[in-house]
């Protein structure tokens, strides 16, 4: 029996949720499965991602098979590296110590980049909401009248033409 880890689609027209499912690679795509993982939701930004990583590093060493994109989210959450790094363990590379500090030094790397990628979007959100408001008062500081100092300017020329005439 072939199993998959695949997204089984949920929500309304437009609107997607998926679940992160293990199921026989047989079954319907929103048909029986196996075991919940997850869930995933495309809709925010950055996409919601919730994964057991216990329950997918385990189905993955018994040989299940993810999709292209569980595998892109597996792969995002940091499951295929700390399979990656068990592998070295197994292997005798390195410790099973040296493969959790490498994955937790990681992890808050990768935390602390997803954080300021939401940052950033939210500025530009705030910023995209406020510019109407931002435009009109530009507006209104360019429209003010500029202070009248030019008669000085005019008097000048008024009084060589008188003495010319003279």
């Amino acid at each position: 029996m072939a199993v998959k880890m695949r997204l089984q689609r949920h929500g309304s027209k437009k609107r997607p949720f998926y679940f992160i499912v293990i199921a026989d690679a047989r079954s319907p795509r929103d048909g029986k499965f196996i075991q919940k993982l997850g869930s995933y939701n495309p809709l925010t930004v950055p996409a919601t991602i919730q994964v057991d990583r216990q329950k997918a590093l385990d189905w993955l060493q018994k040989g299940a098979q993810p999709t292209d994109t569980v595998r892109r989210i597996l792969s995002f959450k940091g499951v295929l590296f700390l399979k990656h790094l068990l592998r070295g363990v197994s292997l005798g590379l390195f410790d099973e110590a040296a493969a959790m500090e490498k994955f937790t030094k990681w992890s808050s790397e990768h935390e602390a980049h997803v954080a300021k990628r939401q940052g950033a979007h939210r500025k530009a959100r705030t910023d995209s909401r406020n510019a109407p408001f931002v435009k009109k008062v530009a507006e209104k500081t360019e429209e003010a009248p500029a202070p009248v100092a030019a008669p000085v300017e005019d008097a000048a020329p008024a009084t060589e033409e008188a003495n010319t005439a003279e």
